[in-house]
C-alpha cells in the first residue's frame, strides 16, 4: 500500500497560474512562492467583494482516537467530489503545525487520494506564514525585556508579565524557563516560558483579523503584563504593534493551492482547536466564499472544541453563518468508545458499536443545538461490515441527521460523490437557523458553564483560586461581553482524556483563565491542558529523512 507521501509525491500537479485562473483569479492578483504555491494579494477582496456569497460547509468530526477519523481527507475528498458533478467548489482549511507534524499526529494535508499538493511544502515550511507568526510573537516578548531594561516607563511588574514566547514545535523543556541570568547587561531575570506558536494568541489575531490595519489594531490590545499598581499594559503601550503588522504583512495573504485532482484550495492559518479557536483565516473562508458557490471549510479536532469554537467565536465574530455541518465517524472510532482495543477493531463487533455510537449521538445533538442542518459521514474502511454501516445509518437518521458513506481516502473526488450529492440534497432541502449558544451579555463564568453543562455533558465546574482571581480580573478591565475559548483534551468529552464515549454529570476543572484582548476571547484551561506540548517516546520525526536526490521521505 502507498503511503500518502508517495501518493502525493506521484500526482501531476498543475501551474499555480491555472489553479488560479480555475479559481477566477487573474494572473496580476497571485504571488508565486515557486510553481505550485502562490498568496493571494490583498488588493484581490476588493474586486470581489460585492459578489454573493457561496454555500459555507463545516467539516467537524467525533473525538479523535488512535484509530483515526480523516477529517481533512474528507474535507478535501468532498471538495473534489462536488468538482467532480460539475459544482463550483473550494476548501478553505489551516495549515499544518511542525509540532505535531513532527510529534505524534503526523501530516495534516489529507490522506489516500484526497491531498492537498505539494504535500512536503504544506506540511513543512509553506510560504513561512507561521515563521512569521513566530518572529511577530517574539519581537513582541524581546521588546518586553528591552523596555524594563531601559528603564520600565511602563512600570511593569516583572512578577506579572503574562506574555509568552513562541516556537512551532513540541519542546515540554521551554514550558517554564528563567530569561535575563547572566548580569546586569542582559536584561532583568524573571520567570518566562514558550508556547507553541499555534497556540499564540497572534495566531488567533492572525486568523480573525479582517484586513492589515485591523490586524494592527488589534496586536496593539495584547495585554502582556500589568503595572504595579495593577493597570494593564498592552502592546501597543510599548510601541510593538506597528512593526508586528509589518512582520505579518505577506502572511496574512491567503495562500493558494491544489488537490491532488487540480482543484483549487486555500490554506491559511493554523490554531490549535485544543488550545487555541480551531479555525483557518476569516480572510481566506471571506475569499472562498466569493469565489465559489460551495466552500468546504474545517474546524479542528472533535465537534466539542473545534465546531463549538467556529460557532461561537468565529461565526460570533464576522457574521459568518454555516449552511450544513458534515460530521465525520469512523467505525472504527465508534467501537473504540465503545471499549474495543486499538489491535481488536477489524472484527465486527455490533454490541461495541451500539456502545461507542453515544459519542457520535452526542455530537450530532450538540451541531443541532446551533440550529444546522448535520451530515453524518462515516470515513470508510475495508474492514467495516454491511451491518456495522447499516446500524450507525439507521440510529443517525432517527435523530434527524442525514447519512452517507465516504470512500475518498481510496477513491479520491469519486469516492466521494454519493456524500457529495448528499450534502447539495441537504442544502437544498433543510435551511440552516444557525445561532450562537450564548449572548454577548453571559458573564464569563456563565458562557464557561454553559458550555461545560450543554456541549460536553458535565455535572459540577470547580473554578481554582487563580482562575476566579482572574474572573475578577476580567470584570474590572470590561472584557465580559467576550465569547470563551475553552482549552482542553481533544480525546474526550470531558477534561480527562481517559473518558471516552458519552460522559455524564463528571467533574470539570478550569485550572486558569488567559485574557486574549487583543483576539478578543477569553481562554480557559481546563484539566491538564497543555499550551506548549511534548513530543511522544517514538516521534513522527525518527522516520522522516531526506534521500539522496533531495526527495523528502517518511513524512507520512
Amino acid at each position: 500500500m502507498k503511503t500518502d507521501l508517495q501518493i502525493a509525491q506521484e500526482c501531476t500537479m498543475e501551474p499555480i497560474e491555472k489553479i488560479a485562473q480555475k479559481a477566477g483569479i487573474s494572473k496580476e492578483y497571485i504571488e508565486c512562492y515557486g510553481k505550485y504555491k502562490a498568496k493571494i494579494s490583498s488588493s484581490y477582496y476588493d474586486t470581489i467583494k460585492d459578489r454573493k456569497d457561496g454555500k459555507l460547509v463545516l467539516v467537524t468530526a467525533v473525538n479523535p482516537t488512535p484509530a483515526g477519523e480523516g477529517k481533512t481527507t474528507v474535507t478535501i475528498g468532498l471538495t473534489q467530489a462536488l468538482q467532480k458533478l460539475g459544482k463550483n467548489a473550494i476548501a478553505a482549511l489551516r495549515e499544518p503545525s511542525l509540532g505535531p507534524c513532527m510529534g505524534i499526529k503526523g501530516g495534516a494535508a489529507g490522506g489516500g487520494y484526497a491531498q492537498v499538493v505539494p504535500m512536503e511544502d504544506i506540511n513543512l515550511h509553506f510560504t513561512g506564514d507561521l515563521h512569521a507568526i513566530t518572529t511577530a510573537n517574539n519581537l513582541l516578548s524581546a521588546m518586553i525585556d528591552n523596555h524594563i531594561q531601559q528603564g520600565n516607563a511602563c512600570n511593569i511588574d516583572t512578577r506579572r508579565i503574562v506574555w509568552k514566547r513562541a516556537l512551532d514545535m513540541n519542546d515540554r523543556a521551554l514550558r517554564q524557563i528563567v530569561v535575563g541570568l547572566g548580569g546586569k547587561a542582559h536584561g532583568v531575570p524573571r520567570e518566562d516560558g514558550f508556547q507553541i506558536t499555534v497556540a499564540s494568541e497572534i495566531m488567533a489575531i492572525f486568523c480573525l483579523a479582517k484586513d492589515l490595519q485591523d490586524l494592527k489594531e488589534m496586536l496593539g490590545k495584547i495585554i502582556v503584563g500589568y503595572t504595579y499598581d495593577d493597570k494593564a499594559v498592552t502592546a501597543h503601550d510599548i510601541g510593538a504593534d506597528g512593526a508586528m503588522a509589518a512582520l505579518l504583512k505577506d502572511a496574512i495573504e491567503p495562500n493558494l493551492v491544489q488537490t491532488l485532482e487540480n482543484t483549487p484550495a486555500l490554506i491559511h492559518g493554523g490554531p490549535f482547536a485544543n488550545i487555541a479557536h480551531g479555525c483557518n483565516s476569516v480572510r481566506a473562508t471571506k475569499t472562498a466564499l466569493k469565489l465559489a458557490d460551495y466552500v468546504i471549510t474545517e474546524a479542528g479536532f472533535g465537534a466539542d472544541l473545534g465546531a463549538e469554537k467556529f460557532f461561537d467565536i468565529k461565526c460570533r465574530k464576522t457574521g459568518l453563518k454555516p449552511d450544513a455541518v458534515v460530521l465525520v465517524a469512523t467505525v472504527r472510532a465508534l467501537k473504540y468508545n465503545g471499549g474495543i482495543t486499538k489491535e481488536n477493531l477489524n472484527a465486527e463487533n455490533l454490541e461495541a458499536l451500539k456502545k461507542g455510537f453515544v459519542n457520535l449521538e452526542k455530537h450530532i445533538e450538540n451541531i443541532q443545538k446551533f440550529g444546522v442542518p448535520v451530515v453524518v459521514t462515516l470515513n470508510h474502511f475495508v474492514s467495516d461490515t454491511q451491518a456495522e454501516v447499516d446500524y450507525v445509518k439507521q440510529r443517525c437518521e432517527a435523530m434527524g441527521a442525514d447519512f452517507e458513506v465516504s470512500h475518498v481516502w481510496a477513491e479520491g473526488g469519486a469516492g466521494g460523490e454519493a456524500l457529495a450529492k448528499k450534502v447539495l440534497q441537504t442544502l437544498q432541502t433543510k435551511e440552516s437557523h444557525f445561532h450562537v449558544l450564548y449572548e454577548d451579555d453571559r458573564t464569563i463564568e456563565e458562557k464557561i458553564n454553559k458550555v461545560c453543562h450543554e456541549i460536553y455533558g458535565a455535572g459540577t465546574v470547580n473554578f481554582t483560586a487563580a482562575a476566579k482571581k482572574t474572573l475578577e480580573q476580567i470584570k474590572k478591565l470590561g472584557f465580559e461581553h467576550f465569547p470563551v475559548c475553552m482549552a482542553k483534551t481533544q480525546y474526550s468529552l470531558s477534561d480527562d482524556p481517559n473518558l471516552l464515549g458519552r460522559p455524564e454529570g463528571f467533574t470539570v476543572t478550569v485550572k486558569e483563565i488567559r485574557i486574549s484582548a487583543g483576539a478578543g476571547f477569553i481562554v480557559a484551561l481546563l484539566g491538564d491542558i497543555m499550551t506548549m506540548p511534548g513530543l511522544p517516546k517514538k516521534p513522527a520525526a525518527l522516520n522522516i529523512d531526506i534521500d539522496e536526490k533531495g526527495n523528502i521521505v517518511g513524512l507520512f
